[in-house]
């Protein structure tokens, strides 16, 4: 296993909201993904929902309230809990998941995740 630089990963794609996968853990994807605009509202029935912000701000809406998050700053959204990410501008994050986990909560609508 060589070392990862994640800044690296993420100069190798422009398309946003499609999680690329830099390496596993656990049976876990970590994954980088660029995000800008609106993502649509969706929930994970059996898993937590995990966000780290490496550059940028993103707000995190859930229909209660909204939790903005800057570079350096994580939040898990608890399975079951609707919410929808929002980048205003540009931004970069870290997601951690089960492996296969759909990031829209459905396989039909989901992005395919792509392994860098």
């Amino acid at each position: 296993m060589d070392k990862i630089n994640l800044a690296e990963k993420l100069t190798g794609f422009s398309d946003h909201w499609s999680p690329h996968t830099v390496a596993s853990y656990n049976d876990h994807d970590v994954m980088v993904v660029k995000v800008e605009g609106e993502f649509k509202w969706h929930s994970h029935p059996d898993t937590d929902d995990f966000f780290l912000v490496l550059q940028g701000e993103v707000d995190i809406e859930m229909r209660d309230r909204t939790v903005t998050l800057r570079a350096g700053e994580m939040f898990v959204v608890p399975k079951g809990v609707e919410h929808r990410p929002v980048a205003r501008q540009e931004a970069h994050l870290l997601l951690i998941e089960p492996r296969g986990t759909p990031n829209t909560g459905d396989p039909e609508t989901a992005a395919a995740r792509v392994s860098i």
